[in-house]
């Protein structure tokens, strides 16, 4: 007649003796609730709390009662989730990898606001396990508080960022696995629904915390669709001719091993397969790529490239001298361009051939001043054009390459620059300003870096300055941390603003600019402006 209300449970929904669990789990059930807990609403809510996990804790799921105690085992420590990231980060999907790091700090955020803060601060007790078979419990149940759940907050925070990122086809598994991990962690007696329910809304918020500091880029940017143009689709390729830069996308070690196929091979033995009528020219060492681009562009009804976005660059004036539509196929280290249509892969860019959508994009072009009318004398940017320290940055970077390979030659000319660089003297439409990093960027960009990678719009017909200007000297500690984060907004001489065209001229001489990632020398005078509309793309469909 002493039995506890569990016990008088266990037998009307079981109809045997509760089960024999060890000591220390016997023990937890003397713990009081706090007293948060032990007064008004709250007090109500406990209880429909602790309803609710008997409910669920007498539930009988077939199957479930094996898959879930592995899954909730399996997240301890967020190993899943960082396994998940992991498989994400060795894809050549820069969606996938942007998910996978998202993810991976918004578990960062949420974990210590849960385990240090919150558990802490509301020290509720475990539920009792009367109710729960010994076939979900198969381990040592933690002795942790209960409020609020570690192992929900981390899944919801790993959800909620890769939905932010990744395709739907990729978000909804995880989305359900999350799910899954939170409901395992009632079902097997480690917490109740209500500190299941408060550690998704922890995560969940810690994720979407991140955009603050790092906004979510949007996965295409906006073209307009063209339907009056008309260009031949064949099954076969034929008719496209794709010049292929076979140096572009090859990482370090790839020359040495053949066994590493660089990117640009990967992309054209894709090609070949998909497309085989099509034209593969492949420039050699001493031949002009610009003049082999021309040709090709003249007697293409598609002009295709493979390379990284210095050769887009080149591929594009060509299409849009022979009004012929370019079909980008990723092949570089980075593929800005490629990736702001949505075409990630070369599988992607085969895709948007066979569908047929053509969209026209602005280009952005550099010409001496006093011949912006002749366009033999244009030089053109699809992505960005850069000054100052960033012309810095990309020289060292080209000069370390070879030996470092593109990331760790990055990494040592950024640190290199920051130390060295000094600001350069300009006349920036016609005011003198002393700037020691420069970026123009074709069409708005969204994130405030020193050279931002995504757009909402390729069509907007602006051009997006953004200027650091200095004195004397320049604080290099604090600028660093400002392009490390992001926010080149905190430095001091910061400016931004939207036009259709810029000025820049260099009173000593000797103006060198940074487009699409190629450094090129220029007149000490020229103006920076745009082409609205001049290139014809081919657009894949909208993604999931």
């Amino acid at each position: 007649m002493l039995e506890s209300r569990y016990t008088a449970s266990a037998r009307r929904v079981l109809g045997r003796r509760p089960f024999d669990h060890p000591p220390a789990e016997r023990g937890r059930r003397r713990r009081r609730t706090p007293a948060l807990f032990r007064k008004g609403p709250l007090r109500r809510l406990g209880r429909l709390d602790r309803w609710a996990f008997d409910q669920v804790a007498a539930a009988h799921l077939p199957g479930l009662e094996v898959v879930l105690p592995r899954l909730s085992r399996a997240a301890d420590h967020g190993v899943l989730w960082f396994t998940a990231a992991g498989a994400m980060g060795l894809t050549r999907r820069a969606r996938l990898r942007r998910a996978a790091l998202r993810g991976s700090v918004a578990i960062a955020v949420a974990s210590p606001v849960v385990n240090v803060l919150g558990k802490h601060a509301f020290r509720r007790a475990r539920p009792v396990v009367d109710l729960v078979p010994p076939i979900r419990i198969r381990w040592k149940l933690p002795t942790s508080h209960a409020f609020p759940s570690g192992h929900s907050a981390s899944a919801a925070a790993f959800a909620t960022g890769v939905a932010m990122e990744a395709p739907r086809a990729v978000a909804a598994p995880v989305a359900a696995t999350a799910a899954a991990v939170a409901f395992a962690r009632i079902y097997t007696g480690a917490h109740y629904p209500g500190d299941v329910l408060a550690g998704v809304g922890i995560g969940a918020l810690a994720a979407l915390g991140t955009r603050l500091v790092w906004p979510a880029r949007p996965p295409v940017a906006h073209i307009t669709r063209t339907f009056t143009e008309k260009v031949m689709i064949t099954g076969d390729g034929q008719g496209i001719v794709v010049v292929v830069n076979g140096d572009a996308g090859a990482g370090e070690g790839a020359a040495e091993v053949p066994v590493l196929r660089s990117a640009a091979e990967s992309a054209v033995g894709l090609v070949r397969r998909e497309l085989p009528a099509a034209g593969i020219v492949r420039p050699g060492p001493d031949e002009d790529l610009d003049k082999v681009l021309d040709e090709a562009a003249a007697h293409a009804e598609v002009l295709g490239v493979i390379g990284g976005d210095g050769t887009l660059n080149a591929a594009a004036r060509a299409a849009v001298a022979h009004d012929v539509p370019l079909l980008p196929i990723p092949g570089g280290t980075f593929d800005h361009f490629a990736r702001a249509l949505g075409i990630e892969t070369a599988a992607d860019a085969v895709a948007a051939y066979r569908g047929g959508r053509l969209g026209r994009v602005d280009v952005g072009v550099v010409a001496p001043v006093g011949d912006e009318d002749a366009p033999e004398h244009e030089l053109i940017f699809l992505n960005t054009a850069g000054i100052g320290a960033y012309t810095e940055l990309v020289e060292r970077r080209e000069r370390l390459e070879g030996r470092l390979g593109k990331w760790g030659a990055l990494a040592v000319a950024a640190v290199r620059t920051f130390r060295h660089s000094e600001p350069l003297p300009l006349l920036v439409d016609g005011r003198l300003r002393r700037v020691w990093l420069g970026f123009v960027g074709n069409c708005s960009y969204g994130s405030r870096g020193p050279a931002p990678t995504w757009r909402r719009h390729l069509d907007d017909g602006r051009l997006d300055i953004r200027l650091v200007t200095t004195g004397e000297r320049v604080p290099r500690l604090r600028a660093l941390a400002a392009v490390l984060a992001g926010h080149l907004h905190v430095m001091p001489g910061y400016r931004a603003w939207h036009a259709d065209a810029l000025e820049l001229a260099a009173p000593g001489g000797g103006l060198r600019m940074a487009r699409d990632g190629e450094v090129t020398s220029l007149p000490p005078s020229v103006r920076v402006g745009k082409r609205p509309g001049a290139l014809a793309v081919f657009c894949p469909p909208t993604p999931a």
